[in-house]
């Protein structure tokens, strides 16, 4: 299964999640408000969940294993990190003008 698409709204509010993204795979299926949160050891990625009766939250859907798990959160952190550099490169051109 690849991935096809990646899309990312950045959360504007102060705080540890930085946005929420969409994953399309083989133009077939998308997962929905995958988060991308900022740790004290970096960037990672928490997969959509619910609240249990209990108080614990549980992943809705999630990778099965720590290579599917690694490929989705590189390919969503590097498109993070090149939506930043995108805008940051154009507030120093609209700084220019």
């Amino acid at each position: 299964m690849e991935i096809t698409d990646i899309r990312i709204r950045k959360v504007e509010a102060e705080g540890k999640m930085k946005a929420v993204v969409s994953v399309t795979f083989d133009n077939e299926f998308v997962v929905h408000d995958i988060k991308i949160i900022e740790s004290q050891s970096g960037m990672f990625i928490a997969m959509p969940s619910r609240k249990t009766p209990s108080g614990e939250f549980r992943d809705i859907a999630h990778p099965i294993n720590a290579d599917a798990r690694n490929k989705v959160q590189s390919a969503i952190l590097e498109k993070y990190q090149s939506m930043l550099a995108e805008e940051e490169a154009a507030g120093a051109l609209a700084s220019m003008e």
